[in-house]
C-alpha cells in the first residue's frame, strides 16, 4: 500500500507542477480552463504569477516531499489545499454553484487527503 501511496502523491505532484507550468507558459489557455480572462498585461502578470506559484509549489511540495521523505513538504501541500477547498466552500455558500463545480474540490480534497495520508504513514522524522 505505502509503494501506492507514493506513486500517487509523485504522480499528483507531477500533474500540479505541469499544470503550473502550463500557466506560466500559457496564461491565457490555462486561465480560460479555470474561468479565469486576462485584462491586459497585469492580468497576464497574475494568472502567471499566483497560478504558477500555487500549482508548482503544490506539486514540489508533493514530489520532493514523498521522495526525500520530508513530511513537513507534505504538509505545505495539504495546507494549500485546504486554503483552496475554504475558498471553493465559500463561493459555493455566496455564490451558488458553477458547472463542473464538484470536480476541482474532489482534486483538492483528494490531494489533501493523500498529503496528510503520506505525512502519517511514509514520514518518519
Amino acid at each position: 500500500m505505502q509503494v501506492v501511496l507514493r506513486a500517487l502523491l509523485l504522480l499528483g505532484g507531477v500533474f500540479f507542477i505541469l499544470m503550473g507550468l502550463g500557466f506560466l507558459l500559457n496564461p491565457v489557455g490555462a486561465g480560460a480552463n479555470f474561468g479565469l480572462t486576462v485584462q491586459g498585461t497585469m492580468g497576464l502578470a497574475s494568472i502567471r504569477a499566483d497560478m504558477t506559484a500555487f500549482f508548482v509549489i503544490s506539486g514540489v511540495c508533493l514530489a520532493w516531499g514523498t521522495w526525500a521523505q520530508k513530511g513537513d513538504l507534505l504538509l505545505v501541500a495539504a495546507g494549500l489545499m485546504g486554503i483552496a477547498i475554504v475558498g471553493r466552500l465559500a463561493t459555493l455558500a455566496v455564490d451558488g454553484p458553477h458547472q463542473g463545480w464538484y470536480v476541482p474540490i474532489m482534486v483538492e480534497v483528494v490531494t489533501l487527503a493523500l498529503a496528510l495520508w503520506g505525512r502519517r504513514s511514509l514520514i518518519t522524522d
